[in-house]
């Protein structure tokens, strides 16, 4: 959340709509933002929240404020404006979401012109503006003009159907139920499913930002709807998005929800299938499925901190095609790479096609992990004493500490402990060869923290 020395969190800035970004501090932001890009051109959109278009005209007035000019795409999905920005060669964008957070919250991205957002040294140099008040207000005459921009959403649906094979798609006949969540992936998934050849019924597709149908998160506790109505209507499978549509979450025909580490396995699969020796981006979260299948398939994986930003960062560095995370997001290189909720079912249904297979049965193929998750609440001004207790509480085990403390068992089984960028929490995540040893990992270490917490607090 905002605070009074950073902006940036884990995923862009986050804060309450109207109390913490208020449309004062986000037309300063705008300020500091058109600084950084030197009166450059940006594309501005949002999503479904209901503060959305009041702080988009906000940040638009402060980006004109120092001459840059804006083409307004409106509301449509992260990843389509993020490929808006790529495909029409402007200088970068800005987004106004806050993702998976509850609709009382909002939030601003900054992406650079490859689509990507920008890296953490950009964005202490927007932080930096935005701190010491530098920022460069342009002349009464040299103050830049905001236009709108149509048709984004077409563009974005005609270049993921690039990447797979149409016909072989279309002649299967696939029935997907999709919950967008009330959200924007109810603008660009169905249509795309549907020139597809796909038969779509949709669930929470009407677009409201207060979230009436569940929370934009989509967490499994959250799903229970679109699973039953897959098995309801017969789906082949469902997919369910956040509330940007950059993350999905896939639900196999027989009403099985399964987590991202599992369909971005899949696709790690047959991508490394075609693209022996290529490079797998994915953070220290990731269950050892994804580290199983690189050793198979002769891929090979880097390890990255948590965080989307970092995951983006790394592939572009690395020129890697393929990156994902365990909370649903998938980067495809080749089309873009950025996590996209609507490139990664079409990536699956590819798959389907191409094999003649089920989707429980290719996910019931890959190596199996139990995932089990867990919060603990901690101030954010305890979390590095918090993580320097825990790394000496945890020394002589197996444990790597890029991004909190994941601790290997010789089991297989591991947890990883870290504190959240953009929540007073700890998350913790455990895998095991059963539930229940993943369940009991959580509960230990949660009580292995709080004791640290409670501790350091006293």
């Amino acid at each position: 959340m905002l605070s009074s020395k950073h902006l940036f969190g884990t995923n862009g800035i986050r804060g309450l709509a109207n109390k913490e970004l208020t449309p004062e501090i986000a037309i300063k932001i705008g300020a500091a933002i058109g600084t950084f890009f030197k009166r450059g051109t940006l594309v501005v959109g949002y999503d479904a929240r209901t503060s959305g278009p009041m702080l988009a005209k906000a940040v638009i007035a402060g980006l004109n404020s120092t001459g840059c000019n804006v083409l307004l795409a409106g509301m449509a999905p992260t990843p389509t404006l993020q490929f808006t920005v790529k495909n029409h060669k402007v200088d970068g964008g800005v987004i106004i979401t806050a993702s998976h957070n509850p609709p009382e919250y909002n939030g601003i991205k900054v992406i650079w012109s490859d689509g990507i957002e920008v890296s953490h040294e950009q964005e202490l140099e927007i932080e930096k503006v935005f701190f010491t008040d530098k920022t460069h207000l342009a002349e009464w005459n040299a103050i830049g003009e905001t236009r709108e921009l149509p048709g984004v959403i077409d563009e974005y649906i005609e270049a993921i159907e690039k990447h797979v094979n149409v016909k072989a798609i279309a002649k299967r006949r696939y029935h997907v139920m999709v919950d967008g969540a009330n959200s924007v992936g109810s603008l660009t998934s169905p249509r795309l499913l549907r020139e597809l050849g796909c038969r779509v019924t949709t669930i929470n597709a009407n677009i409201d930002g207060t979230f009436p149908g569940r929370p934009p998160e989509p967490r499994p506790e959250n799903l229970g709807d679109v699973a039953m109505a897959v098995k309801a209507v017969g789906a082949d499978f469902g997919v369910a998005y956040d509330g940007d549509a950059d993350r999905s979450i896939f639900i196999d025909e027989k009403g099985e929800i399964h987590m991202g580490d599992k369909t971005f396995g899949l696709v790690e699969k047959y991508f490394l299938k075609a693209n022996k020796g290529e490079k797998i981006v994915t953070p220290v979260s990731s269950s050892t499925l994804i580290q199983d299948i690189a050793d198979e398939y002769k891929g090979k994986i880097v390890w990255t901190k948590v965080g989307s930003v970092t995951v983006a960062q790394t592939m572009k560095t690395l020129k890697a095609k393929l990156g994902g995370e365990e909370n649903g997001g998938i980067f495809y290189g080749p089309h873009q790479s950025v996590r996209d909720g609507a490139m990664s079912t079409a990536l699956i249904l590819n798959i389907m096609a191409k094999t003649g297979q089920k989707l429980s049965k290719l996910l019931g193929e890959l190596p199996a992990y139990y995932l089990q998750k867990g919060k603990v609440e901690c101030n954010d001004n305890l979390k590095e004493k918090v993580l320097q207790k825990l790394i000496e509480k945890t020394k002589g085990l197996k444990t790597n500490t890029l991004d909190g403390v994941k601790i290997w068992f010789e089991d297989k089984s591991s947890i990883l402990i870290r504190p959240s960028g953009t929540e007073p929490i700890y998350r913790l995540y455990a895998e095991a060869k059963t539930e229940k040893k993943a369940a009991q990992l959580v509960k230990d270490y949660s009580l292995k923290l709080k004791k640290i917490i409670d501790g350091l607090r006293n």
